[in-house]
C-alpha cells in the first residue's frame, strides 16, 4: 500500500512538472519598426513614384529586433536556441530574392546590401544614404518572424531514467515562420508591392538534443518559407508589370537613354546595327550598278 502511494505521488509530481515545462522562443525583424519608428513624430507622406527604367534594385534584411525567450525545460534548463538565421543564411536568402529580379527585362542592376548598413529605426533617411552609396532606385526589404514552441508530452515521464532522457523524444516542437519582402521606391517613399511566405514545422526531440533539433527545425522553417515567398514574389513582380501598364496614373515611367521597354535596351542596339548593315548593302549595290552603267557606256 505504501509503495502504491509513493508511485501515485511520483506520478502526480511528474505530470505537474510536464505541465510547467513549456517554452516559447521568438526571433523577428520588422519593416514597420525600421521605416516608421515610434521614436519619431515625423509624418511620412508618399508621393507618386517615378520609375527610371531599367531599374537599379537593392535588396537587404532589415535589422533584427532580437530574441524573446519565455519558459524553459525543467530537465535541462534549455530555453530555446534562437533563430538559425545567420549572416550566411541571410545572404543565401537574399540571393534567391535577387534571382527573381534578374529575370526581368526592366531591371538592370541588383545590389545585395549588408544588414550592417541599415540602422535600427533608420527610416527613409537611412535608405537615402544607401541610395547614394549604391546608386539604386528601389529597395526590397526582407523581414522575418519565427516562433518556436516546446511542450513535454507524457513520454517525458521516462526522463526519470537515464536511458529515457537520452533516447525518448518527449519534447514536442512547433516552429512557425514567416518571411516577407516589401519593395519600396526610395525617392517617393511609396510601397510598390509585397510578397510573404510562411511555413509550419512539427518536430520532436529528447531533452539532451533539444537545442540541436530546434535549430534544425528553424532552418527547415526558413527554407520552406523562402520557397513560398520566392514563388509569391515572382507572381507579384508579374502583376506589378501589368499594373503599371494598365494604371499609368499610379506610376510614372521614364526610360533611360538607350533603353527600350520592349526588350530592355537590346532592341535599340539591334535596330541600329540592322539599319547600318542595310545602308552598307544598299551603298554597295548602288556603287556596283553605277560601275556597270559606266562600263556599258
Amino acid at each position: 500500500m505504501k509503495n502504491i502511494l509513493l508511485i501515485g505521488i511520483a506520478t502526480i509530481l511528474a505530470i505537474s512538472l510536464i505541465g510547467c515545462s513549456n517554452q516559447k522562443t521568438r526571433s523577428n525583424s520588422s519593416v514597420v519598426d525600421y521605416l516608421y519608428p515610434a521614436s519619431t513624430d515625423k509624418i511620412i507622406k508618399p508621393s507618386i513614384p517615378t520609375l527610371n527604367l531599367p531599374l537599379k534594385v537593392g535588396i537587404a534584411f532589415v535589422p533584427d529586433a532580437g530574441t524573446e525567450k519565455k519558459g524553459g525545460n525543467w530537465w535541462t534548463g534549455v530555453t530555446g536556441s534562437g533563430s538559425a538565421l545567420t549572416a550566411a543564411t541571410k545572404t543565401d536568402l537574399l540571393d534567391k530574392v535577387a534571382s527573381n529580379f534578374r529575370e526581368l527585362g526592366f531591371v538592370s542592376d541588383i545590389e545585395v546590401i549588408p544588414t550592417e548598413y541599415l540602422t535600427h529605426g533608420g527610416s527613409f533617411n537611412n535608405l537615402e544614404q544607401i541610395q547614394t552609396m549604391y546608386g539604386i532606385d528601389v529597395i526590397a526589404l526582407v523581414s522575418y518572424d519565427q516562433v518556436q514552441f516546446t511542450d513535454e508530452g507524457y513520454l517525458s515521464l521516462t526522463y526519470w531514467t537515464v536511458v529515457g532522457a537520452y533516447v525518448v523524444s518527449g519534447e514536442i516542437n512547433d516552429t512557425s515562420t514567416m518571411l516577407d519582402t516589401v519593395v519600396y521606391d526610395i525617392k517617393s517613399k511609396k510601397m510598390l508591392f509585397r510578397a510573404p511566405g510562411t511555413s509550419f514545422v512539427k518536430g520532436s526531440a529528447t531533452p539532451v538534443n533539444l537545442s540541436e533539433e530546434l535549430r534544425a527545425d528553424s532552418i527547415k522553417g526558413f527554407s520552406a518559407a523562402s520557397k513560398e515567398m520566392s514563388k509569391n514574389l515572382h507572381s507579384q513582380l508579374s502583376r506589378f508589370k501589368e499594373k503599371i501598364k494598365k494604371n499609368p496614373e499610379q506610376v510614372k515611367i521614364v526610360h533611360r537613354a538607350g533603353y527600350s521597354s520592349g526588350s530592355g535596351g537590346s532592341f535599340s542596339i539591334f535596330t541600329l546595327a540592322t539599319l547600318l548593315l542595310i545602308a552598307i548593302i544598299k551603298n554597295n549595290l548602288t556603287g556596283s550598278s553605277s560601275r556597270r552603267k559606266k562600263h556599258a557606256a
